[in-house]
C-alpha cells in the first residue's frame, strides 16, 4: 500500500440526510446541533441568528447597516488599507446575505454599502482596486433586481437610480450611463 494513502468516507447527500434527521428523537437532534455549532464559528453564528434574529429581519438588517456603517467610519484614509477594509465589510455582509437567504435584503445591504462608499471612500483616488469595489458592487445589485419579480423590481429601482445618479455626481470617474437598468 502506498504511503500517501486516504481514508474515505462516504459523502451523503442533503436529501439522505434529511430523511435521516427526521427520525431522531429531539434530545439527539439538539445535542447533534449544539456539536455541529461548536465545530465552526459559522455553523455557530448562523445556528445564533436563525434562532434569535431571523423572526424580525427588518430589525437584522438595521443592525447589520449600522455595523456596517461602523466600520466603513473606522476606514483608512490610505487607499490600499480602505480596500482592504472595504472587502472584510463585504465579507461581513455576504455571510450575513447568505444567513437570511433573501435578494431584497442582500439588495439592500448592498445599495447601502455603495451609499457608505460615497460617503466615506476617497472620492479623488486613482487607485484601481478600490474603484472597482463599487463598480463590482452596483453590477451586482443590477443583477439581483434583475431577476427578481416584476412587483419586486419596481421597489428596488428608485433606490438604484438614486445611488447612481449620486455616484455620477461624487464620483468623476462613475459613469451612470454604463450601469442603468
Amino acid at each position: 500500500m502506498p504511503a500517501y494513502y486516504n481514508m474515505t468516507t462516504t459523502a451523503y447527500g442533503l436529501q439522505h440526510i434529511k430523511k435521516e434527521i427526521q427520525h431522531l428523537p429531539n434530545e439527539q437532534l439538539a445535542e447533534l446541533m449544539l456539536r455541529l455549532a461548536r465545530y465552526k464559528k459559522e455553523n455557530k453564528e448562523l445556528l445564533a441568528y436563525l434562532l434569535f434574529e431571523a423572526h424580525d429581519e427588518a430589525a437584522f438588517i438595521e443592525k447589520v447597516k449600522a455595523e456596517a456603517g461602523f466600520m466603513f467610519s473606522q476606514l483608512s484614509s490610505l487607499s490600499y488599507n480602505a480596500a482592504k477594509g472595504m472587502r472584510k465589510i463585504l465579507r461581513l455582509l455576504s455571510k450575513y446575505t447568505k444567513f437570511m437567504a433573501s435578494k431584497g435584503a442582500e439588495i439592500e445591504l448592498l445599495i447601502n454599502f455603495c451609499e457608505n462608499y460615497l460617503e466615506y471612500a476617497d472620492r479623488r483616488t486613482s487607485y484601481k482596486p478600490l474603484r472597482l469595489i463599487l463598480i463590482r458592487q452596483v453590477e451586482k445589485i443590477r443583477g439581483l433586481i434583475n431577476k427578481l419579480h416584476e412587483d419586486l423590481q419596481f421597489d428596488y429601482q428608485d433606490s438604484y437610480n438614486k445611488l447612481i445618479n449620486d455616484a455620477e455626481s461624487k464620483l468623476g470617474w462613475f459613469k451612470k450611463n454604463d450601469h442603468l437598468l
